[in-house]
């Protein structure tokens, strides 16, 4: 697969090296190539929704016009070529791909097309339109333009339900219509009527209408007992509809195989019965009663699709489970008198491979100019406990070294990271909450993991992290992340002559070290509304909050004349910290989306600590920050390092961060996507440092935002993006409007945000 997507790279690369030869001295006598086609609707009086229908109208016009790459129909100059039998193997390779026969005007029915747009009118309420169309030549090309002249769209007035028959069910729709799309103004659109009757068919399968469909229900309009461009509409259920259809349905047997396989059945093995649920499996795969835990349906209450889904999605989100299947099956036919159906519940678990290695060998490049390779190693071991549990352990070991900067380049780093992680999926929690997280059931995370990081001709830097915390989403959109403990311990070593310098001359740096011992918690928030595919314009906001030292200080050993308080003999940072990041995605038209970003950021230390730990500051640049600069090459505020300074790096961060971006993606052909994009942000510091002239926040900040701009290509196959971004400084912070067309190259997996 890989093999093949490097060909195809391949081939799209070889397509900058073509000529951009017209296709016209290919094209017969006679014919005229078609280049595309455009709707424009017109109205006498104001009608807001013509924009949106007419998007709707230019998505009919068929066929597609042979798509271009930057204004040259390779695709189609490739397939002309093939039938010339002029082909080379670039050619060749090409037209295999990427090849189109030509779409001619002579190809286009225009009365089929007039057709179309006049049937979708009448079905989004414009009746009686005017359709006509003209067509521009010009030389051997061809267009066609479309123009509809519509009349005012026909509005509701009335909407009554017909009750036909005394069944409950009439009068369970009934109580469904307070929900209702429909409400008296709406245009006349038979979307709308679709989209009611899928509301209402769901409403019914969350009040036990297991056999009912969306097909029962029939839209009549009548359009008759007004003046023009007005009607009512009857919503009735159709007559042929079987009881079976129109009655609910209660859950009377409920059977779970914890272990499923095609070929188990009911009487091979033993049976559990817990609560009213049968556990049916070889051993004990699952524990019942840690299972049971998952099913929110329950035995002797009404059939509800809702809380179906939502139990399968429960049982999916544990870990161990490849496929969850629920089905259900009538336990008796219903009769005419019969007013209450019987369900049986089937779930079916087929487990995942309770064991999984994997090995990784990386690639690294950073904006900073590290440059290396690296290897991961994983181990996941599932249902560990027999309850969901599980444990995955990981070890990293990655070399980078530093090219092309000045004098720094031949610094070298060296990396080894182990980790242990234990997912129980439940709370571990001294109180029973299970009652108040009924979307989802809440994992707790537990973790430890080692870390040594040896930067050559600086330091030794070893560090352990321990964190104990959960997760969980209250709905489909919003997700957090609290970890009551958070511990990390840092032990600086080997410091060489040339980074004790770097530390002497900078005093709050050296103090941003010499805090070894973080103790707090993090609390995220997420709300995300990207994966809902029925949100045209998503928005995604993300709250972080970090606090260190709190309940340390109150059992702290206090010392004299002022010197921090410790712990164990340790000295502890103290801290508050909170992150804010908004995105916003704007559709533009087809695939092309605007996205804005906002992210803002402010640490504040207290009581022990004079300045944020090195690991806990703000540093902006890079391929995920602004694109215009090197990773940590700005601020803080408006210094200026000098550019032969081996301490630039730790020094350009700071206690508060704001950054702004936007950019422009839209396709440019298959999985081959663009990006225009405008970056602006900086750090600051809280507190003046003498190292650091001009690094403090002050009322000036906006002056002495650091800007760019530039252009990316991405490699987009099934949301694994490769992304290459070039980007142009056009402001340094400590500079006015001053582009230096001096370019930065970014390479990275994966969306900037």
């Amino acid at each position: 697969m890989m093999v093949e997507k490097l060909k195809t790279i391949s081939i799209i690369a070889c397509l900058f090296a073509l000529t951009s030869c017209s296709v016209s001295k290919y094209i017969p006598e006679g014919e005229k190539l078609y280049v595309g086609g455009a709707v424009k609707l017109k109205s006498d009086g104001r009608v807001e929704e013509l924009v949106v229908v007419n998007e709707e109208l230019q998505e009919l016009l068929r066929p597609k016009p042979n798509s271009q790459f930057f204004g040259m129909k390779i695709g189609l100059r490739a397939w002309y070529k093939a039938q010339a039998g002029k082909s080379g193997f670039i050619n060749k390779r090409i037209n295999k791909k990427f090849g189109q026969a030509p779409i001619y005007l002579s190809d286009i029915n225009i009365d089929v097309t007039e057709e179309l747009l006049d049937n979708r009118l009448e079905n989004r309420g414009f009746f009686r339109s005017q359709i006509d169309h003209t067509i521009s030549v010009n030389k051997k090309f061809a267009s066609i333009n479309y123009v509809a002249q519509v009349e005012r769209p026909y509005r509701l007035i009335n909407f009554e339900l017909e009750k036909e028959d005394t069944l409950q069910v009439f009068n369970t729709i009934e109580e469904s219509l307070s929900e209702s799309f429909i409400q008296p103004g709406v245009r006349y659109s038979l979307q709308l009527f679709k989209n009611e009757r899928a509301r209402i068919d769901d409403y019914l399968k969350k009040k036990g209408y297991y056999n009912f469909s969306s097909d029962f229900l029939i839209f009549e309009a009548d359009t008759n007992r007004y003046n023009k461009h007005s009607f009512d509409l009857y919503l009735r259920v159709k007559n042929d509809v079987p009881i079976s259809g129109l009655v609910p349905y209660d859950v009377s047997e409920i059977l779970v195989f914890a272990k499923y396989n095609l070929s188990q059945n009911r009487t091979q093995y033993d049976t559990l019965k817990v609560g009213e649920v049968e556990y049916i499996q070889e051993d004990i795969f699952f524990r019942p009663d840690r299972l049971n835990t998952y099913l929110l349906i329950q035995e002797k209450e009404r059939y509800n699709a809702g809380l179906s889904r939502l139990t399968s999605d429960r049982l999916g989100a544990i870990g161990t489970y490849k496929y969850i299947n629920i089905r259900y099956d009538n336990l008796h036919n219903v009769g005419p008198f019969d007013t209450l159906g019987h369900l049986k519940a089937t779930v079916e678990l087929s487990p995942l491979n309770k064991r999984t290695l994997r090995a990784e060998i990386q690639a690294v490049s950073k904006s900073n100019n590290f440059v290396g390779p690296g290897l991961a190693f994983s181990s996941i071991n599932r249902n560990l406990f027999k309850g969901g549990e599980l444990l995955k352990i990981t070890a990293e070991l990655g070399y980078e070294r530093q090219f092309f900067s000045r004098d720094n380049a031949g610094l070298s780093s060296t990396q080894i990271g182990f980790n242990g992680e234990l997912v129980v999926p439940r709370l571990l929690f001294p109180i029973d909450l299970r009652a108040n997280f009924k979307y989802s059931v809440p994992k707790t995370r537990i973790s430890t993991g080692l870390e040594f990081l040896n930067r050559s001709g600086l330091y030794r830097l070893n560090s352990f992290l321990t964190t104990f915390g959960y997760t969980w989403k209250s709905n489909a959109q919003i997700y957090h992340d609290f970890k009551p403990i958070s511990i990390n311990f840092l032990r600086l070593s080997n410091v060489t002559e040339d980074f004790q310098t770097i530390l002497d001359e900078n005093p709050t740096l050296a103090l941003s070290f010499q805090q070894e011992f973080i103790a707090g918690l993090t609390y995220t928030f997420t709300y995300s509304q990207l994966a809902d595919p029925e949100k045209t314009n998503p928005l995604y906001i993300s709250i972080h909050a970090d606090m260190a030292g709190n309940a340390l200080d109150l059992i702290s050993e206090n010392t004299k004349d002022g010197a921090a308080s410790t712990f164990i003999g340790q000295e502890f940072a103290q801290y508050l910290k909170s992150d804010l990041d908004i995105r916003y995605h704007k559709k533009v038209r087809g695939e092309a989306m605007l996205i804005s970003r906002l992210f803002l950021g402010v640490g504040y230390p207290y009581g022990n600590s004079e300045s944020l730990p090195f690991s806990k500051q703000y540093f902006a640049g890079g391929p995920y920050s602004i694109r215009a600069f090197r990773i940590r090459s700005i601020g803080p505020g408006t210094y200026q390092p000098n550019t032969d300074d081996s301490g630039s790096f730790f020094d350009q961060a700071g206690d508060i961060r704001l950054e702004g971006n936007l950019e422009y993606r839209f396709p440019i052909y298959s999985f081959l996507k663009g990006a225009l994009f405008f970056d602006a942000g900086n750090v600051w510091l809280l507190n003046e440092n003498e190292s650091l002239p001009g690094g403090r926040f002050s009322s000036s900040f906006l002056s002495q935002l650091a800007m760019g701009s530039g252009f990316g290509m991405r490699v987009d196959v099934q949301n694994f993006v490769i992304r290459l971004d070039l980007a142009v400084p056009l402001k340094k912070p400590w500079t006015t409007f001053s582009p230096d067309f001096a370019p930065v190259l970014n390479f990275a997996i994966g969306y900037p945000f």
